[in-house]
């Protein structure tokens, strides 16, 4: 067990360490192919003086490739430059594309607490929390190292969930940061989301180009540019598609290793069952991108509409049930679940366990702000 979590680790540091080297060349391959294109497709630019003309054939002499060679220096300098920001100013990208924000020991002194708790058990130091103010019910880790890693629980989450059922999201989430999984999804997702954001600047460009045409000239021609930005956005598109393969480079095992560390830590397997079952079927997020959901304990909609980025919640609570000798808490019988449904194919909603369970009495402190110190709401 423990070499198999050694190995994972192990994993996870190498594929990090390779997507980050890989990365300059895939950037020099998409130049390359942009300058291909353009050397291909720039001979249709319209209203050409002579000096353009000679211009554009002077460029026809160097090979794309000799150019890529000839500043490559300058290209690995700009991946560099990236990196650099990446490094510094992920945690606010990812706080921007979640919509969480930040919080103390004042401010959710329960919550904090359970959290420090599980960090002082494990001898690592506390992570960040934060707090997405969604109904949703989800939670994810980030950060590359100690001073950047964080913990994200919604609000939904913690106002729909027992005491122990939240420690157990919890310790899922820290099992992330100590597998180094959280590490692996930060550089899929930030690191190499440069070519994805160009990709999808210049897309919405020709989409405009295309609504509202620019002006031709009086020989009628004035498409050759577009053509040109056509082309530039379709080799974009293709090395974009290049780094989503990156993103299955991240083994989709490292939820039910992060579960069994959750029930390692917490030595609750139950609550760990009963956590994944309550947020079955409410783990969607509003208005986040889908590369934040990849980080989340629940994704329930396939990345890109085709790739299930996490196993399904039925799958894993039937390993946590095998391996630990612990039978499926009674949960399902407030859902019109059985345990036969939930090894079953689902055929339709109603089949599905994420019916809404009886509401719970909440014991956040947002909602307990008036009467905060009044008790403890734990043990009501």
């Amino acid at each position: 067990m423990a070499a198999g979590l050694q190995t994972h680790i192990w994993n996870n540091n190498f594929k990090s360490i390779a997507l980050l080297a890989f990365y300059p060349f895939l950037i020099a391959a998409i130049i390359w192919g942009a300058l291909v294109a353009y050397q291909i497709f720039g001979w249709q630019m319209g209203a050409l003086n002579s000096a353009n003309a000679l211009a554009i054939n002077d460029f026809r002499k160097e090979s794309a490739l000799a150019i890529i060679i000839e500043y490559f220096p300058l290209i690995l300098a700009g991946v560099s430059a990236w990196f650099f920001i990446a490094y510094f100013f992920h945690t606010k990208m990812i706080r921007h594309m979640a919509h969480s924000h930040p919080v103390t020991r004042e401010d959710e002194p329960e919550l904090y607490n359970l959290l420090e708790n599980l960090s002082i058990s494990q001898g690592i130091k506390m992570p960040r929390l934060e707090i997405v103010e969604s109904h949703a019910r989800n939670a994810f880790a980030s950060g590359v190292d100690t001073k950047s890693f964080s913990v994200t629980v919604t609000r939904g989450l913690i106002q729909s969930l027992s005491k122990d059922e939240v420690e157990a999201v919890l310790a899922h989430e820290l099992t992330h940061i100590l597998n180094r999984d959280v590490r692996l999804l930060i550089i899929t997702i930030i690191f190499t989301g440069m070519v994805g954001f160009a990709a999808q600047v210049l897309w919405s460009q020709v989409r405009y180009s295309l609504w509202v045409p620019r002006h031709r000239s009086r020989d009628g021609k004035g498409s050759g540019g577009f053509i040109v930005l056509l082309a530039v956005v379709a080799v974009l598109w293709v090395g974009y598609m290049a780094t989503l393969l990156t993103r299955f480079a991240i083994s989709r095992n490292r939820e039910y290793m992060a579960d069994a560390g959750a029930v390692q830590m917490t030595k609750k397997p139950e609550a760990m069952m009963r956590a994944l079952m309550r947020i079955a079927g409410a783990d969607r997020i509003p208005k986040i991108p889908g590369d934040i959901t990849m980080m989340c304990i629940e994704n329930s909609v396939p990345f890109m509409g085709m790739f299930a980025t996490h196993p399904p919640i039925s799958k894993r609570i039937m390993a946590l049930s095998e391996t630990t000798n612990t039978p499926i808490p009674e949960i399902f019988a407030h859902q019109g679940a059985t345990e036969d449904k939930l090894s079953a194919p689902r055929a339709s909603e109603e089949d599905r366990f994420t019916k809404p369970l009886p509401k719970r009495e909440n014991w956040t402190t947002r909602q307990r702000f008036s009467n905060r110190r009044k008790g403890n709401p734990w043990t009501k």
